[in-house]
């Protein structure tokens, strides 16, 4: 059971150069907008391989507003075009582009349990096109837990239900490792076009030491996702604090009405109940969903404050050392 369970996990994501350098054509032109397409493949075994992909347009809401109709219908009418001319017509999961690492979101966990429902092995393809401004392509596949899509389909998402499912932020998205890979007539004619020993622009950016307007985006999103942790804890501080209160509003009316259960008692009169289930409802308690994608995302730019600040420095020593060899 265990290693048919397994198989049933994807691994790995392979995906073509044209492929994505399709994804990235489209989430550049459409900056600052955050775009998405569909993802086309094929699943072989642990493996997801990403052959081909369409965007979805900005706009594709009719007269009536029926957006999500007006999408399926593109959606169905591209996937039919493309079956047509002999192309990879399978739905393996979909692309989106994000601002400074920010993908974590309910939105984007609705969609993977909407994908879930009929491809048990989807991913998502997270684009920044930002960071890859930076000499480095930020790129990565991700996708959501099985222990978690079923605790959300459940809508168990208390403290105690996480807890007791040993569920972490941290189990919450699972980063899948990419793999490029082009075809043998595809590496020839790269390596013919290519020129030899010229820096290109990817070279130049990984030489730039200017870093103070990334690192202040990053700081500022810190601070925005610090605040939205603390608003989540103060509503975890008001459930108990309500919960104990009510408790209290119990204890007394119960200690009411077994005195005059006890004065009913002596008078020989008949006893009232010590139970009111419409009057001490229980309280639900608050999901953690937000908090865990909060802090996930607090990570995300920690750790993009700590990668940014390491290749800093490593570049003021590369420069420092460039100076005193002249």
């Amino acid at each position: 059971m265990a290693s048919a369970a397994n198989k049933d996990v994807v691994k790995q994501v392979e995906i073509n150069g044209q492929t994505i350098l399709k994804i990235l054509q489209h989430c550049n032109e459409a900056l600052p907008q955050l775009v998405t397409g569909q993802l086309l493949g094929l699943d072989v075994g642990q493996t997801l391989e990403v052959t081909d992909c369409f965007p979805f347009p900005a706009s594709v809401a009719t007269e009536d507003g029926e957006d999500d109709a007006a999408g399926a219908s593109y959606q169905l009418d591209m996937m039919r075009c493309l079956r047509e001319v002999n192309v990879d017509n399978n739905t393996v999961g979909w692309y989106q582009s994000a601002t400074m690492g920010t993908f974590q979101t309910a939105e984007l966990i609705e969609t993977f349990v909407n994908y879930h429902e009929n491809i048990k092995k989807c991913v998502c393809i997270i684009y920044d096109p930002q960071r890859s401004q930076r000499g480095a392509l930020a790129l990565r596949a991700i996708r959501l837990k099985d222990s978690f899509i079923e605790l959300y389909k459940q809508d168990k998402m208390t403290a105690k239900e996480l807890r007791e499912a040993a569920i972490s932020w941290k189990d919450v998205f699972v980063d899948i490792p990419i793999k490029v890979a082009n075809s043998s007539l595809t590496q020839a004619l790269i390596a013919e076009l290519e020129p030899d020993n010229v820096s290109t622009a990817g070279d130049v950016d990984r030489l730039n030491l200017s870093v103070q307007p990334f690192l202040e985006k990053n700081i500022q999103s810190l601070i925005d996702c610090v605040d939205d942790m603390i608003n989540e804890q103060q509503k975890v501080t008001m459930y108990h604090k309500n919960v104990a209160r009510q408790a209290q509003q119990q204890a007394a009316w119960l200690a009411k009405r077994r005195q005059e259960n006890q004065a009913r008692r002596a008078a020989g009169e008949e006893l009232l109940p010590e139970e009111d289930p419409t009057l001490f409802k229980p309280m639900p308690e608050p999901s953690l969903l937000d908090t865990y994608l909060i802090t996930s995302q607090i990570s995300t730019y920690a750790d993009q404050l700590n990668l940014a600040a390491t290749q800093t420095l490593e570049k003021l020593y590369v420069v420092e050392s460039l100076q005193k060899a002249i």
